[in-house]
């Protein structure tokens, strides 16, 4: 790679990618749409520039001389594709045609395991996509419509489907530093998990060995939400998980839904994250070495969390989700 453009800095896979390719050496292009949050920015040694996804015209001057496309910006709520398509969707095709014209040879696109629906079984890369809401949905056609693109085109592209990808600066752990964490659902549901130092070494590697293709990548230990919260707490007690029924979770978030659409506000606490967090989710092991010949540093939660938390003692962090859009 030569000259990298990252889509999403600001958000909280996006600066980690955005730190990585820095410390490798790398001096990134980051596409900054609101700016006042490119303040967490300011210690990377990379070149910001402003651009917006749903401004086409924005984009051109972005990827000249760029050879690679890490493509992470996005709406980040579960709200109705009807609200998300602009962004995911739409916003990904015009980066997309900007790039072919700008001669970009390797597009990397983040995208999610929530495509895969429910499942009755582990799922591993030949699983077939069957996306149940919104989110999954956009995400699948995006996904769909980019590798179709760069096949037409001869650009190398790459999926990588992420799981829960958590860090100090992951939405779960804004709650969990409040010490409180309220769940839609009993939690005894297994879902994949990531490591956010993972995920970003995850895309960096793919594009820098150029593989094309769709894969699913997660940790080597799936494990329930509450495995998850029960680790949280083995070195966190001060945590309060509070279980909410599915069936109200599900009420009251669909009313939130009516008020946000109303509002035109994006909804944290919608019926799609509900619907999301119930997720049967595992994934077979080994997906890091066997797509992008990485070993996790942080093989499962059980090495990953108390490392988060070390990394939450002297830290302060909004997500991106609670500022206005």
């Amino acid at each position: 790679m030569k000259r990298v453009l990252v889509t999403g800095a600001t958000g909280f896979i996006g600066l980690e990618v955005s730190k990585q390719l820095a410390h490798a050496g790398y001096k990134p292009r980051l596409m900054v749409r609101r700016p006042l949050r490119a303040m967490a920015l300011g210690a990377i040694d990379a070149e910001m520039m402003q651009g917006d996804l749903s401004r086409p015209e924005s984009l051109k001057r972005l990827l000249k001389d760029v050879d690679t496309v890490i493509h992470l910006g996005a709406r980040a709520t579960f709200d109705a594709y009807e609200i998300l398509k602009p962004s995911i969707v739409d916003g990904s095709l015009s980066l997309f045609h900007a790039a072919r014209q700008a001669g970009v040879k390797k597009f990397i696109y983040g995208g999610s395991m929530l495509v895969y629906g429910v499942q009755n079984r582990i799922i591993d890369q030949n699983t077939p996509a069957a996306p149940n809401s919104g989110y999954a949905r956009a995400k699948l056609e995006a996904e769909t419509m980019l590798s179709r693109l760069a096949a037409e085109s001869g650009m190398a592209f790459v999926s990588l489907r992420l799981p829960h990808v958590y860090g100090a600066m992951s939405l779960l752990f804004d709650q969990v530093r409040d010490g409180r964490v309220v769940f839609p659902g009993r939690g005894d549901n297994p879902f994949a998990h990531l490591h956010v130092a993972d995920t970003a070494r995850a895309l960096i590697r793919a594009a820098e060995i150029g593989i094309t293709g769709v894969y699913a990548v997660a940790d080597e230990q799936s494990c329930t939400w509450n495995e998850f919260f029960d680790t949280i707490h083995l070195y966190y007690p001060r945590l309060t998980v509070r279980h909410v029924p599915r069936w109200f979770a599900l009420l009251g978030t669909s009313l939130l839904d009516l008020i946000a659409a109303a509002l035109k506000r994006p909804n944290r606490f919608s019926r799609g994250a509900v619907e999301n967090w119930n997720m049967v989710l595992p994934v077979v092991p080994r997906t890091l070495p066997n797509t992008v010949g990485l070993a996790p540093l942080y093989p499962s939660i059980h090495q990953g969390v108390p490392a988060v938390l070390d990394e939450c003692i002297a830290f302060a962090w909004i997500h991106s989700i609670r500022d206005p859009f």
